[in-house]
């Protein structure tokens, strides 16, 4: 009888481990398994990244795949050279504008690499402010993006939205100094630009961004009278 009892035992408790290693294994795959589609999803991300940087990148001293994935973001969820262009006229390359019917639209895309992300489109009048143009966001001749923005400026723009340039300064009196931004608007910080949804971007989004903003060619930036700070200059 006893005997029967210590078979017994030591029958329910090796189908116990079996069950307790058939759960680990099980969890440890699943887990896994959601680590190998979370860096598949990145690593898409990054491939569709390079696929669609409409201008050649400089990889020299980059990091690869911050580069690629901050061209996704750039290029595809974030849209930024729908405003970082000189407008909606110029955005896209002759005949490569998807909003045209064909012909003119060839049938593929293609965006004006002479104006991508060189800024100057004009979103006036807001407020007091008669022209309010989107910056240059290229590297300078120094090679960081935004005319030579460190990254710590770059994220204290994004999180915070203030404007390093001071090109629309708060009025002092009506209309003075010129181009100013009477109250309500706080000409401390960018206006238009979506900064308060980008400040909850993640730092390691950000940091993407930034380098993929430092790989792609200088851009001198349009000529438009009072709005020196859009120019750049280049290598």
């Amino acid at each position: 009888m006893t005997h029967s009892w210590s078979s017994l035992a030591t029958r329910v408790l090796a189908i116990g481990a079996v069950l307790v290693f058939a759960a680990l294994m099980y969890n440890s795959k699943t887990v896994r398994a959601r680590d190998d589609d979370g860096d598949q999803n990145v690593e898409s991300r990054i491939q569709i990244g390079f696929e669609v940087a409409p201008v050649p990148l400089n990889l020299q001293g980059k990091n690869r795949a911050l580069v690629g994935l901050g061209s996704y973001i750039v290029n595809v969820t974030g849209d930024c050279n729908g405003c970082h262009s000189h407008g909606p006229k110029t955005e896209f390359a002759a005949g490569g504008n998807p909003y045209f019917r064909m012909p003119p639209f060839t049938g593929t895309k293609e965006v004006n690499i002479s104006t991508y992300l060189g800024g100057g489109r004009d979103f006036g009048p807001v407020g007091s402010v008669p022209h309010l143009y989107s910056r240059n966001l290229t590297p300078d001749k120094t090679g960081l993006p935004e005319g030579g923005r460190t990254f710590d400026q770059f994220v204290e723009i994004m999180r915070t939205g203030i404007d390093l340039d001071n090109v629309h300064p708060n009025c002092t009196a009506p209309g003075v100094p010129a181009n100013c931004f009477e109250p309500p608007f706080n000409g401390s910080l960018l206006q238009v630009m979506r900064w308060p949804s980008f400040q909850n971007m993640t730092d390691h989004d950000l940091r993407a961004i930034y380098e993929y903003l430092s790989a792609v060619p200088c851009n001198p930036g349009p000529v438009i009278a009072g709005a020196d700070y859009l120019q750049n200059t280049c290598p």
